[in-house]
């Protein structure tokens, strides 16, 4: 016996004929026709009477109806309960800073939207020290750039993003990158001589470039992303990259060349405690994260990136 069955038969009798009740559930009148078959069938007894007027219910079509009336009351008791249960709790998250300049508004829109009893803590901080906070359960969850961390942890691959030269074009020009500002992309040893500003050696974006391309011209150790992107406005230096560091108020400001021979990919992992371990409003905001980030990669709101979950 189905729910809808019980729903279509009390509806009939109310109606007084299947086709007004076809029209009030906004259903096939054949397709109600066969529920109450089938539910006549599972009862091996006769629930309505049909007549040149419409329907009426038998004697157990009334008995049956008294009980169906019940349980779709029941019913709609089930639903408003959890629709009022609201997800309450307090769920602490750790986001690079390119990350929280992305993902930040948007997360917390949609938490306060879906999960208004979710108190969410936001910690903006290096993807090293994320791993920190991590292994002392200090957060719940993070984003960081590497899958090496400790295997009691689950981590899942989100966003895989593409590096790029950052610089004002009249700078870039002035070390003769015409042909690579034409095509919009630069081999990884044209970039030798060029004055970078780059994080500190801990940062594991430049753990990915010292592995990935050597030596370079570091002029500049900065952490903050929104003073190294400022020095590229201001100063003659240049920056490697993803994509989503060059945020709306650069975009009009820098060039972005394509780093080429080799391509240089960050991976972004969503890490948090063993899935056993993590509350409901922890789970609730994981899924809350996934979602924020199909809605930017779609809307391209996270400039050169893929999503890979």
């Amino acid at each position: 016996m189905e729910i809808k069955q019980i729903k279509y038969f009390s509806t009939v009798v109310e109606s007084g004929s299947i086709g007004k009740a076809a029209q009030k559930l906004d259903v096939g009148a054949s397709a109600i026709s066969q529920q109450i078959s089938k539910l006549e069938q599972e009862l091996s007894i006769r629930l309505l009477q049909r007549n040149a007027f419409g329907v009426t219910p038998t004697p157990a079509g009334i008995a049956f109806l008294k009980h169906s009336q019940l349980i779709l009351r029941q019913i709609n008791f089930a639903i408003d309960a959890a629709h009022s249960a609201r997800l309450s709790g307090h769920v602490s998250i750790g986001f690079p800073p390119t990350i929280t300049a992305l993902l930040g508004i948007p997360l917390m829109k949609l938490m306060s939207e879906r999960y208004p009893d979710i108190h969410l803590e936001i910690v903006e901080t290096l993807s090293g020290n994320l791993i920190q906070a991590i292994n002392s359960r200090q957060l719940d969850l993070a984003i960081i750039f590497t899958n090496e961390i400790d295997k009691q942890w689950a981590i899942q691959p989100l966003v895989k993003e593409q590096m790029y030269l950052m610089g004002r074009r009249e700078f870039l020009e002035k070390y003769g990158l015409h042909e690579c500002l034409d095509s919009g992309t630069i081999q990884a040893q044209q970039i030798g001589d060029i004055p970078l500003v780059l994080p500190r050696q801990r940062h594991s974006l430049r753990k990915l470039l010292d592995h990935s391309i050597g030596q370079l011209n570091i002029v500049y150790e900065i952490d903050g992303l929104h003073l190294l992107m400022d020095s590229l406005i201001h100063l003659e230096l240049a920056s490697i990259r993803p994509g989503s560091a060059c945020l709306q108020e650069y975009k009009h400001k820098l060039q972005l060349l394509k780093v080429i021979d080799p391509e240089i990919e960050r991976i972004n992992y969503l890490v948090s405690l063993a899935e056993n371990e993590l509350s409901p409003a922890a789970l609730a905001a994981k899924s809350a994260i996934k979602a924020c980030i199909k809605e930017l990669i779609q809307n391209q709101n996270w400039p050169c990136s893929e999503i890979i979950f």
